[in-house]
Formats: structure tokens, sequence, C-alpha cells
């Protein structure tokens, strides 16, 4: 458990300056998969939808739009997992051909494939 709260402490560290090493990227690959679903949670604060790439945070939104807001990294799995920590917001995620995800409030998405382009916050309660 140790070396998930210390994964966790480096991303939200390394998110805030605004950097990310190369020794945070390989402590990340080498946590188990449920161990970096664990350290995104523990990094993302409400009320963001946030982007984990192999457990580092590489993008936040919390603004509730009518429209999608791109992702200009074009993030893919595997290794990216989608956390919604807003508490009565769905989260919706689009992929590159087009399809769409709904993420309930309080929960998180693991892309195992695919490239993801856009992110849209609905006030919507309920997928």
């Amino acid at each position: 458990m140790e070396a998930v709260r210390t994964l966790g402490a480096v991303a939200m560290t390394l998110a805030m300056a605004g950097g990310v090493s190369v020794a945070a990227q390989a402590t990340a690959v080498a946590s188990s998969g449920s161990a970096t679903v664990r350290a995104a949670a523990d990094t993302c604060a409400y009320p963001y939808v946030c982007f984990f790439k192999n457990g580092v945070k590489i993008g936040q939104f919390k603004d509730v739009t009518s429209t999608w807001q791109n992702l200009p990294s074009k993030p893919s799995g595997p290794g990216l997992v989608v956390q919604n920590t807003r508490n009565d917001d769905v989260a919706y995620i689009r992929w590159s051909g087009g399809a769409t995800t709904c993420i309930p409030p309080k929960s998180s998405f693991t892309v195992s494939s695919g490239t993801l382009t856009g992110v849209r916050i609905s006030s919507a309660a309920t997928c």
C-alpha cells in the first residue's frame, strides 16, 4: 500500500509542477492495474473528471458543457483511466470513431484500447 501512496504523491506533485519524469512513469508502469487505478483516484479531487496514463495525471476538466471539450493529447489505452469525482454529474468520453461512453458519478473507467478525442460533463445524475 505504501507504493500506491508514494505513486499518488509523485503524480500529484508532477501534475502541479507541470512536468513528467521518467522515474514516475517507470513506477507507474511497474504498479499492478488495480494499484494504478487507486493511485489515480487518490490524485483526482472533487469536482474534476481526470485522465491518467499509466498512473500519471495528463488532464482534468470540471466545467459542465453542452458541447464536447476536445482532448488535445488524444490519449489512448491501455493504461488509461478516466476518473469522475463529481457527486451528481455524469461524464461522457468520445472515441476517435465517434462512439461514446457514459461514466456515472463517483466512478472510474479503464480504457483498454482505442483513442479518446473528447469529454463532456453533463448535469444529469444518471447515464
